[in-house]
């Protein structure tokens, strides 16, 4: 099934406007990680030392689980189903909202899914003790985070959704699909899905009560600006050396000392345009007057500059550099 995983994403990638660099990391992350290439594998721990199980996580404050079990999936159907309902809800959101804020709403959703997952486990064994069928559970997948980008998605939408064949308002079709999934697939993590419908919920209740910028949006926004510095940097400083190298005045026209442009004068000798900050022609190295005029005056008979001492003037400027 990988490859329709595959050529799905391309087709959806290819048809697409833009291009949401989010989404496709975190498809591309979920797939190297089922894969476990050989060269990856010492730095991508198994399947056993990741489940989630909330005993395990709570008596071992074991946060590798917490995290890293939501990037695992048991099998192919698994990975897929939940990567290309990543891939339609991630281009929608990463779109609408831009690709900083959709990656601080995605980790927002990770540990709020996990964590509320979490609580209710610990809940039922304390209250109920209900031990053996949640508490001890071993479950991993993207699906919890799934179901909260879903009603996230669909908060706000007047239209109507088919879950499996049965259609439902878009706003309660996450409700809809965790009871359907529940009956007709087995073996399927009720918390972690129930878990996840109230991490989105709750991120919605969040966002509306903060009027101000999320934090964690804020945080990736400022690794990405520094991350981004050095070749902003590189970018400029190539910039500023061509600049010097071609000029950045132009030689022709009206042969006056001044011209129209403002911030610009033109050296009389080679009609090189010049910057007022310039005391000198960058072009032949002839010196500014006070009144924009070369210093360096000609034949007053005439105003063309012999073409050997103009081609040396230039010889000499360049050779500076």
């Amino acid at each position: 099934m990988l490859p329709l995983l595959a050529l799905q994403t391309f087709s959806e990638y290819y048809r697409s406007e833009r291009k949401p660099p989010i989404t496709a990391a975190l498809i591309a992350a979920n797939t190297v990680i089922y894969l476990r290439p050989a060269f990856l594998e010492p730095f991508i721990p198994p399947i056993d030392e990741v489940w989630f199980n909330p005993h395990l996580i709570l008596k071992h404050k074991d946060l590798k689980r917490f995290f890293l079990s939501a990037f695992y999936h048991i099998g192919e159907p698994h990975l897929v189903y939940n990567m290309l309902s990543l891939l339609w809800k991630g281009i929608q959101l990463e779109t609408a909202m831009g690709s900083v804020e959709f990656a601080s709403m995605v980790a927002s959703l990770l540990a709020l899914s996990q964590g509320i997952t979490l609580m209710l486990s610990k809940s039922l064994l304390l209250f109920f003790d209900y031990e053996k069928p949640y508490y001890n559970e071993y479950a991993v997948g993207f699906s919890g985070v799934l179901f909260a980008m879903k009603v996230v998605l669909n908060s706000r939408s007047e239209d109507y959704s088919y879950v499996h064949g049965v259609i439902v308002p878009s706003r309660y079709a996450a409700w809809a699909e965790l009871v359907l999934i529940q009956m007709l697939v087995p073996g399927v993590s009720f918390l972690g899905h129930l878990g996840g419908i109230l991490a989105g919920l709750l991120y919605l209740r969040l966002k509306g009560t903060n009027s101000g910028s999320n934090p964690l949006t804020i945080l990736i926004r400022g690794l990405t600006r520094a991350a981004n510095w050095p070749l902003k940097f590189l970018r400029d400083l190539f910039r500023f050396q061509r600049g010097r190298i071609s000029g950045r005045g132009t030689v022709g026209g009206n042969r006056t000392g001044s011209t129209a442009q403002s911030g610009v004068w033109r050296c009389q000798a080679c009609t090189y345009d010049n910057s007022d900050l310039l005391g000198v022609c960058e072009m032949c190295g002839t010196g500014r007057t006070g009144n924009g005029l070369s210093s360096l005056q000609w034949n007053h008979d005439s105003d063309d500059i012999p073409l050997d001492e103009l081609r040396r003037r230039r010889i000499n400027r360049f050779g500076r550099w």
